[in-house]
Formats: structure tokens, C-alpha cells, sequence
């Protein structure tokens, strides 16, 4: 039987004494192997795993779920206890990412600049549907368009010489077969968790997606485009809706009214098995 178990390192919200920031970071044990997905927004990922027992040094695979700095920040402090485990981003991830506020001020978000040259011993680059081990993968995004997501929430990227709307090209979502069903872990979900959920569908036919966890995106959307999105995720029939870091505390009250207890609230030092 696989078997899941499930650490929050760390999130925006800690119900404990717990560290807690403007970021994500989720420890997973799967088929006797240890995962880790992004590093937060600091080193605190790294102070919470030492209260929760979690052996940063013996991770096995450490996945970057897209090139913001809020995810990948910690990446210096994740290679001075590991020094084994490859570090897998997605082929397009760069030091590229920006966020275009109102007027002309372009802030940088993105990875520090420097450290794809500093650590790429460390680091692998996936491509398409990518077999990181038995049972999990790595899925890039398949949905046109994506562009216009990028637009609205004022993320951009430096292509070219020139900043454009992201496509989030450097997203990826990781996905574990388990007994249940699938599990979907996308941290930010900027391509839309129900598109996430439709491409995961379409790169496994016929097998069941029980779960997603991570964040959504949707601190800053208005009610009704939240409340239109969580039809469409109930659309999709997943069962479990794990959220937290960048969905927001309003957003999450309404899906919990549009999608009932299929949905919790994610904080550091949440634990879960399937």
C-alpha cells in the first residue's frame, strides 16, 4: 500500500508557536522516499522542520513549484543541510519573474539573481510530463492562454529584452499516485487550480484525482470570481481542497460556503496522511 505523510514547513498562517511568512514550503513522505516542496521565503522553512521532526538532510528530491521569490528564497539555506538531493525546476524557470505595478515600476520577484549559476550542481530541469520517481511526476502547464492570468494579476516576465504577461511557463505541479486517487501539490496554482486539476485529469485518463494542496491565487479577486471558480472546481468532482499561503483569509471563507468541508485551511505545522 503507498502510503503519504504530510508537513506543512511553513505557511502565512501558523496556529502554534510555529514560524510562519509571506510563503510555502510542504514536506512529503511517500513510498519511503522524502520530498520536499519549495523552501518558503527564508531559512524559517528550516527552523520549523527541526519542531516537526522532519530531517532536512535526508530529503530525497526537493521541488521549485515556480520561480517566485517567496518559494525559493530558502534554496541557500535547503543546500547547506542537503547536500545530495537534486533540486528539480521546471525547464523555462528563470531569473525572469516580475511583478508590474500600477504605472511603470516593474519590482523583480523572482529568484535571486545569481543563484542558478551559484547552485547548478544542485539544480535539474524538467520537461514535460516528468517521472521524478515510481508513482510521482511533475506536470507542466497545457492550458492556452494562461497570458491573460498573468495580466490580470500584474505578474510578469523579462522574455527577450522585453517584460510580458506570464504564461507560468515555470509552474509545475506535482503529483503522487496514491490508493485514493491522485494528489494534486501546486503551491500557487497561477494557472487556475481548476485548470490544474483538468490538465492533471488529462495527462493520467482514467484515474481518479482524490486531492489538491497549495495555494490558489485569490487574495485579489473580487467575490464573484471566487465564488465562480469554486463552482468550477466542485465541477470537477475532487474530493479534498487543501488551501492556504497566497488564496487569502476571504477567499477561503467563500469556498468553504461554495465547496463545504471538502475544503481546509493549510498553516505551519499541519500534518496529513493518506
Amino acid at each position: 500500500m503507498l502510503f503519504m505523510k504530510i508537513k506543512v514547513l511553513i505557511d502565512n498562517i501558523s496556529k502554534n508557536t510555529l514560524k510562519k511568512e509571506w510563503g510555502l514550503s510542504i514536506y512529503i513522505e511517500y513510498n519511503g522516499k522524502k520530498f520536499l516542496l519549495d523552501t518558503g521565503g527564508s531559512a524559517k522553512f528550516a527552523k520549523n522542520a527541526e519542531s516537526l521532526d522532519v530531517d532536512i538532510p535526508a530529503v530525497d528530491f526537493a521541488v521549485l513549484s515556480h520561480a517566485h521569490y517567496d518559494h525559493s528564497n530558502g534554496m541557500a539555506a535547503f543546500f547547506k543541510l542537503n547536500k545530495t538531493a537534486p533540486f528539480v525546476l521546471r525547464e523555462t524557470a528563470g531569473e525572469t519573474c516580475y511583478h508590474h505595478n500600477f504605472g511603470f515600476i516593474n519590482k523583480y520577484i523572482g529568484i535571486r539573481r545569481g543563484w542558478l549559476k551559484k547552485f547548478a550542481d544542485r539544480l535539474v530541469f524538467a520537461s514535460g510530463k516528468y517521472k521524478l520517481e515510481d508513482g510521482v511526476y511533475l506536470l507542466p502547464h497545457t492550458t492556452p492562454g494562461l497570458e491573460e492570468k498573468g495580466k490580470r494579476a500584474h505578474l510578469y516576465i523579462k522574455e527577450n529584452g522585453r517584460i510580458v504577461p506570464d504564461s507560468f511557463k515555470h509552474e509545475q505541479s506535482l503529483v503522487f499516485e496514491t490508493e485514493q486517487g491522485l494528489v494534486i501539490f501546486n503551491s500557487c496554482s497561477h494557472g487556475g487550480a481548476d485548470n490544474i486539476i483538468k490538465e492533471t485529469a488529462a495527462a493520467f485518463p482514467n484515474q481518479k484525482i482524490y486531492g489538491i494542496i497549495g495555494g490558489f491565487h485569490l487574495f485579489c479577486l473580487p467575490e464573484d470570481a471566487v465564488r465562480q471558480f469554486a463552482r468550477r472546481v466542485a465541477d470537477t468532482g475532487i474530493e479534498h481542497v487543501i488551501t492556504g499561503h497566497c488564496t487569502g483569509q476571504r477567499a477561503y471563507e467563500i469556498l468553504r460556503e461554495e465547496l463545504g468541508d471538502k475544503v481546509q485551511q493549510m498553516y505551519s505545522g499541519m500534518k496529513m496522511e493518506i
